[in-house]
């Protein structure tokens, strides 16, 4: 997002703390983040929750096909997915073929999808979405987020939630408190001869005060950064398989990746993949964008799936609205309601939860929701952060049975 458009969504979601935090003033770096890590290292039996904003509205529809639903591809002359072109889930449903890993992490069971999440008397507005599903407060606007909510009652620390995007997003500021934020980029330590002497220095001498041991401990926190974070350290560097650039995404999610198995005292994290607002051309943008969202969650899952604080992660991937079951006539779709909500990690219970919503038996043209994004919100709080749900959601009772393990 722009900053002209990010200003607009601060004003319009009312949390009033997150204008300031846009500005970085919580920023923190790597060796903050691993001095932490030595210091007061992450339980690796407690719960992370990893948040992935999908911006602009991904079509849901087009990421969860229904190929073989004569309504859908009545709907879609144009847009629609053939039932040979998605990869098979069952239940008459598939996903978008640009999502080939995220099918192997279904089949091995590793994949949730909730299906129908939305929010009741849905509005259209980016702005105005978005603010309702980072604040989880449909009815009223609030001037805090919900992960915000989380800090406020569970200490001060900010360490315990980051932002790996440009900006902190509204969901991570509290009344009290708010997380911290750390934009990915580069790590450039010495090397060679240069690269020895200078790592020398973080070397612990026998007499020295605390003030010298401490310099002399950033320099080592800085190399066990680079050590542990690997190519996340290097964004310039970075490159994915068959020699293409990492996205934006993946090189966030590996920075995540790394600073869980370094421990670091961290329980919630936010990273983002920005464009899916499409109302002309969607086929193309939209698949391009979903194979960038495949090849960054894919890796990462299957990562963090090989070491203990890993196995406790459980990633989010929500998008502020689905699109209008009808495409339009720019072959792309407007801004619609409910859509697919994805949850993975090996806590999960694969499959799919909620019920479907149907094409034929629409509101105005759009999805109903089936299930209250706040069920998802609750059962996550509770099971992954270990919070009473009640105190971050007042006045919320509903959850989503048999979505972890």
């Amino acid at each position: 997002m722009n900053k002209l458009t990010r200003r607009r969504f601060l004003i319009a979601s009312g949390v009033t703390a997150a204008g300031a935090l846009a500005a970085g003033a919580t920023q923190v770096d790597w060796a903050h983040l691993m001095s932490a890590a030595q210091q007061a290292p992450l339980d690796p039996h407690s719960g992370v929750l990893v948040v992935v904003t999908l911006y602009g509205g991904n079509d849901g529809l087009n990421t969860v096909v229904p190929a073989g639903d004569h309504a859908y591809q009545n709907a879609r002359p144009e847009l629609a997915y053939k039932p040979e072109e998605v990869l098979d889930l069952g239940e008459g449903l598939g996903l978008n073929p640009g999502m080939k890993g995220l099918k192997g992490l279904w089949d091995n069971h590793e994949l949730a999808i909730v299906r129908g999440v939305g929010y009741p008397k849905p509005d259209h507005s980016h702005f105005r979405s978005m603010a309702i599903w980072q604040t989880a407060s449909p009815d009223t606007p609030v001037p805090t987020g919900w992960l915000g909510r989380w800090l406020d009652i569970s200490g001060d620390d900010p360490l315990r939630a980051l932002s790996v995007e440009p900006v902190l997003p509204p969901m991570l500021a509290g009344a009290q408190t708010a997380a911290a934020s750390m934009p990915v980029g580069g790590l450039t330590l010495p090397k060679g001869a240069l690269g020895k002497a200078f790592q020398s220095l973080g070397a612990a001498q026998p007499g020295e005060g605390y003030w010298q041991a401490k310099a002399a401990r950033s320099v080592s926190d800085l190399y066990h950064a680079e050590q542990a974070l690997g190519t996340a350290a290097h964004p310039a560097d970075r490159a994915a398989k068959g020699g293409q650039r990492q996205g934006a995404l993946s090189a966030q999610l590996d920075v995540v990746a790394g600073l869980i198995e370094a421990g670091v005292p961290t329980r919630a994290y936010s990273v983002s993949l920005g464009g899916f607002d499409t109302h002309a051309d969607e086929r193309g943008t939209q698949q391009r964008l979903l194979t960038e969202l495949d090849g960054a969650l894919t890796p990462f899952v299957q990562r963090l799936g090989r070491t203990d604080r890993g196995k406790q992660a459980v990633v989010l991937v929500y998008s502020e609205f689905g699109r209008r079951v009808a495409a339009n006539a720019s072959e792309g779709t407007d801004h619609g309601t409910a859509g697919p909500v994805f949850v993975l990690g090996n806590g999960v219970h694969g499959g799919f939860h909620g019920a479907e919503p149907s094409l034929t038996d629409l509101d105005d043209g759009d999805l109903k929701e089936t299930t209250d994004f706040r069920d998802v919100y609750a059962t996550l709080l509770e099971q992954v952060l270990g919070t009473d749900a009640g105190r971050v959601l007042p006045g919320y009772a509903g959850r989503l049975g048999g979505l972890l393990v």
